[in-house]
């Protein structure tokens, strides 16, 4: 399964802010973004150049992807299909982007980045529905039920990540059984529920061209 493996913090400073790639340490004084700000590279700290419309267009979809973790040709297919359903394209094509599985259970607080969930679905630590499911882009229906497999309740990792999660900060599409490590995707999200900056219209306009 093809995924991004090289160094995360670059993507941040390649971007211009903070994609919180890293979960914690991002909000740490170890967070690469704090020392080096600008882009990566020999000539990245003197860097000066105005985008044209088409880059500031691309500067967005790359922020998407490297936000959730795709690659361009799954990216691709997820715009094909929010084109295909009714309502706004860009609003869309969000909804499909929290709905996959590695998202949900990253803003459900069982893993502390979206690349930690990544990894513990596909080391099948989750169940859907009571079934083990190890597709991290598998996407969930409204009334779909994420829990910790029973093996896998003593993971520190997910432990350590529950603690960020409040009860008062659970998004309104997510219900969270903290005590019995399960969670539910109550609806996919309206787009003012989305709590991701970024001007996902842009991103429609430049695979329109």
């Amino acid at each position: 399964m093809a995924r991004y493996t090289g160094p995360v913090c670059k993507l941040c400073r390649r971007e211009g802010e903070k994609l919180f790639l890293k979960g914690s340490r991002c909000l740490s004084a170890k967070c690469s973004f704090e020392k080096r700000s600008y882009a990566p590279g020999q000539h990245g700290i003197n860097q000066r150049v105005k985008l044209s419309e088409y880059g500031i267009q691309l500067r967005e979809k790359q922020k998407v992807k490297r936000i959730y973790g795709v690659l361009e040709s799954q990216f691709k297919n997820y715009y094909v299909k929010a084109t295909r359903q009714k309502g706004v394209s860009g609003e869309n094509l969000l909804k499909i982007l929290e709905s996959r599985l590695d998202n949900v259970v990253y803003r459900l607080g069982f893993a502390p980045s979206r690349k930690a969930a990544r990894q513990l679905v596909l080391h099948r630590h989750f169940l859907v529905n009571g079934r083990l499911t190890n597709i991290p882009s598998y996407l969930l229906k409204p009334g779909d039920v994420i829990e910790v497999r029973e093996k896998s309740r003593k993971l520190n990792v997910i432990h350590e990540s529950m603690k960020r999660v409040k009860d008062d900060t659970m998004l309104p599409w997510l219900k969270l059984d903290k005590a019995k490590m399960r969670g539910e995707f109550l609806d996919v999200p309206n787009r003012e529920d989305i709590p991701v900056q970024v001007q996902e219209n842009l991103i429609i306009e430049l695979y329109s061209k």
